[in-house]
């Protein structure tokens, strides 16, 4: 049985991918773990160097879309790729080193332990953020406040993107209903989980802005979840999520 499977959504990632992949193999155990990269058909040519990968490395597998969508159609897709396998375990990693590759065993280990879905959080006891600018840091923080805020609910960083899922999780989870792409796609799966009776729980990490490459980061994404969180609220007080 595959214990986990580490989706790795990747557009333009071409100089990060290699060193990210090489040191998720040094946590995880090759021979019950898989990392699944999925491009959005790079221009860069991140997809080549993906390929590479898989061919040197039995543990790696490559899913290539066909355009940029935006990251929660990315990890949708490397979520029913890993689902339509044993995998025990779901992650979402960004391929950057934002996540350090170091704090993914013990996502894993707080999933093994009961939780049903385990979150690297800037934002409790233990978590912090480097490298990033006043602006960025409010909008993060704020967009995390005014979503918990609004949604009832206990999380402190319901933005962050380093999750560890167990499948039941993303099974019981109407992932074809799931339509955002960015923070609010991390919001919203957070919350559909809370809602589901699912055990959440937040582990502090030390999250680092980028070194090589810009930010995905824009208006649109702000914006998107600005609106879709009330929506999200709404859908629940009818039932409908």
């Amino acid at each position: 049985m595959t214990r986990a499977v580490v989706c790795l959504p990747t557009y333009n990632e071409r100089e990060n991918l290699e060193p990210m992949v090489r040191a998720l193999g040094e946590v995880l155990d090759p021979s019950r773990d898989r990392v699944l990269v999925i491009d959005d058909d790079s221009p860069d040519g991140t997809g080549v160097v993906a390929d590479a990968l898989a061919g040197e490395l039995p543990w790696v597998d490559v899913l290539h879309r066909a355009h940029k969508e935006g990251l929660g159609p990315a990890y949708l897709a490397g979520f029913r790729h890993a689902l339509d396998s044993d995998a025990g375990l779901v992650l979402e990693v960004d391929c950057d080193f934002s996540h350090d590759p170091a704090d993914v065993p013990r996502l894993i280990a707080a999933c093994e332990e009961g939780a049903d879905l385990a979150l690297g959080s800037r934002y409790v006891p233990g978590g912090a953020t480097v490298n990033w600018g006043l602006v960025r840091r409010a909008v993060s923080k704020g967009g995390s406040l005014y979503a918990r805020v609004i949604l009832g609910v206990p999380i402190r960083d319901l933005t962050g993107g380093f999750k560890c899922f167990r499948r039941d999780v993303l099974e019981q989870i109407d992932l074809e209903d799931v339509t955002a792409k960015g923070y609010a796609f991390q919001i919203e799966l957070t919350y559909r989980a809370l809602l589901a009776g699912f055990t959440v729980v937040e582990l502090p990490i030390r999250f680092v802005d980028r070194v090589v490459g810009g930010s995905k980061m824009s208006r649109a994404i702000v914006i998107e979840a600005v609106w879709r969180v009330p929506l999200l609220r709404l859908r629940a007080l009818r039932g409908s999520l």
